[in-house]
């Protein structure tokens, strides 16, 4: 998988035996209309998982991936994404190793699907030959190649998700942050989007309906209080026969205890 990231251990073999940390959140503390939602949360996602992170506060995991994203600010705490810390001063490095896409498109309607694609290669700084190869296969990828050029308010909902989920990952991020995405695409199609390759690329998927997340995610993340109560592997669950619903994840957060 093409990376940005300068470092060299990023690109090496040793990767998979030091297993750096795609996303690291210390001490995480942020609220949203005067309700704490995150309250000193802790978690280290390694590089290639793909994260299933649900709460019972329903609002909690979009937070979280908005400050992971750079589009919040937690009121204290310590954040990193692909190897680089959040700063103040600068996200420039920050956003070429993500992508994000939230549960509404947030797309201007009046532009097509081409058009969001080339302004998104603009802000990666991908050079006018590149940008156009990485648009035109983006447009076949995801489905859009014949309404390429219609513009987004005449092709319904699921189009323009689907071009916002092209547009998060035509630079390649590293790292991808999925917010109830594509709920207005069939189920076969949506999870078909959903499976999005590269070994050393690393999801965090929130969902409030983990079920439809079946066959995407390798490891689970639950919050309650605004902590996190539960970090493991799938086969975790798999092992208690529990179902992937919000309340197997509760119920094997208990059975495993309080998160180290």
């Amino acid at each position: 998988m093409p990376t940005s990231t300068p470092d060299a251990l990023w690109e090496s073999s040793a990767l998979d035996v030091l297993g750096p940390a795609a996303i690291a959140c210390h001490g995480l503390h942020a609220s949203e209309h005067g309700h704490r939602l995150l309250d000193g949360i802790d978690l280290v996602i390694p590089v290639g998982a793909r994260v299933l992170l649900s709460s019972t506060e329903t609002a909690a995991p979009g937070l979280l991936l908005r400050i992971l994203a750079g589009l919040a600010l937690p009121s204290s705490g310590v954040v990193s994404v692909a190897g680089v810390r959040e700063s103040a001063t600068g996200t420039a490095d920050w956003a070429r190793r993500l992508g994000y896409v939230g549960p509404q498109h947030g797309l201007p309607v009046w532009m097509t699907p081409a058009e969001v694609l080339d302004f998104a290669g603009q802000l990666a700084d991908v050079a006018a030959l590149e940008r156009e190869r990485l648009v035109e296969a983006a447009l076949g990828r995801y489905g859009l190649g014949t309404v390429r050029d219609r513009p987004l308010r005449r092709s319904g909902a699921a189009v323009a998700e689907r071009t916002a989920l092209a547009a998060a990952m035509l630079h390649e991020p590293e790292v991808v942050l999925l917010d109830e995405p594509l709920r207005s695409a069939e189920p076969a199609d949506r999870t078909l989007r959903l499976r999005i390759g590269g070994q050393r690329r690393t999801i965090l998927l929130a969902s409030q309906l983990p079920a439809s997340e079946e066959g995407l995610v390798d490891q689970l993340v639950l919050l309650d209080a605004g902590r996190v109560v539960l970090n493991a592997p799938i086969s975790e669950l798999e092992a208690r026969q529990l179902p992937l619903s919000l309340r197997g994840l509760e119920v094997l957060a208990a059975d495993l205890g309080p998160v180290e």
